[in-house]
């Protein structure tokens, strides 16, 4: 047997017991054809064609996969044929087969390559990001002003399948904002993974997508706008310029209130604005039209419209009894 023989022989018999995740597909003198699959996202495909002067020259290498982007292939690549120029004159197929599966191993962020590039555009000039593919995490640094928020979020072994877990580790914003940040953000990852529990009618049929582009997008928009959106009633910027001197305080004047919409309220002026008409339809918020809903004003248009028109009319009597003491006294 040549030495191309023999090394066909070692894969055929070696190459699943020896290297993880591999399975071989072709053995043949005119081409290797190995699948190197640790998730069904993290698969590639890996052909190798004998030179004619092989082993003396470098084995050539194309690497195929359907679900990880072309970039990151081409530089998989590369590392690849630089191993295989390392090893002229000895086998070569084993060795690059083990670092192809040692990078899926030890690279679980691969699986979102493309997305964590997007990612990297959107950031702005104070946030930054930190990658981890030892805990698998991407680490958020968000600034505006002096508005900060660090996020970890966590890539599953099974991603994009899995949706991306996300979690704040540092937040000057009020409470309450912290926790919409975070639950939202999961929210949007949840979506993208599961179906909805109710689909509307002719609604085209789901199908799963990444989150993790979803989920942090989401995350630098809102840390870049809170801290310099105003009040959609008094038109006043909403947080101040100092994070320690944000209201905490829920029942508070100036306490900022969020509703469904993602617009936000100086407590006291979205009361007053939910309490005075036109109540018909339910209010409208004024920055974008749709009607406002906040857990903390449940009420029907038609019962806040009898409950204005009742505190109108005991400020009628009340008038009218002052007058009277008025007259009284001349």
């Amino acid at each position: 047997m040549g030495l191309i023989e023999d090394e066909l022989d070692e894969v055929r018999r070696c190459c699943e017991t020896q290297v993880p995740y591999t399975k071989v597909v072709t053995t043949v003198p005119a081409m290797v054809r190995i699948e190197v699959e640790k998730t069904s996202f993290k698969k590639i495909i890996v052909c190798f064609l004998f030179p004619s002067e092989y082993p003396s020259q470098p084995i050539l290498i194309e690497l195929k996969s359907k679900t990880l982007k072309d970039k990151l292939l081409t530089g998989l690549t590369k590392i690849c044929e630089d191993e295989a120029k390392k090893n002229i004159g000895k086998p070569q197929i084993i060795l690059v087969l083990k670092l192809i599966s040692k990078f899926l191993e030890e690279n679980p962020l691969s699986a979102c390559a493309d997305e964590i590039s997007t990612l990297k555009s959107l950031l702005g000039p104070e946030d930054s990001i930190r990658l981890s593919q030892k805990s698998s995490t991407v680490s958020l640094k968000l600034q505006k002003n002096r508005y900060t928020l660090q996020a970890k979020l966590t890539i599953p072994e099974n991603y994009p399948i899995e949706r991306v877990d996300i979690g704040a580790t540092d937040c000057n914003f009020p409470r309450v904002f912290k926790v919409w940040f975070v639950e939202n953000a999961k929210e949007l990852a949840r979506r993208c993974v599961e179906p909805p529990l109710k689909p509307k009618p002719n609604q085209p049929r789901f199908e799963a997508k990444t989150s993790l582009l979803p989920a942090a997008k989401f995350l630098i928009e809102s840390v870049q706008r809170y801290p310099c959106e105003p009040c959609q009633i008094c038109r006043q910027v909403l947080f101040p310029a100092d994070p320690e001197a944000a209201i905490h305080n829920e029942k508070a004047a100036a306490h900022v209130e969020r509703v469904y919409c993602g617009h936000a309220y100086h407590h006291d002026c979205l009361i007053l604005y939910m309490k005075t008409p036109p109540f018909q339809n339910g209010k409208k918020c004024p920055g974008c039209g749709n009607r406002i809903y906040h857990e903390k004003w449940k009420v029907t248009p038609e019962l806040a419209e009898a409950r204005w028109a009742s505190e109108q009319a005991k400020a009628r009597e009340l008038g009218d009894v002052v007058e009277f003491i008025k007259d009284c006294t001349l």
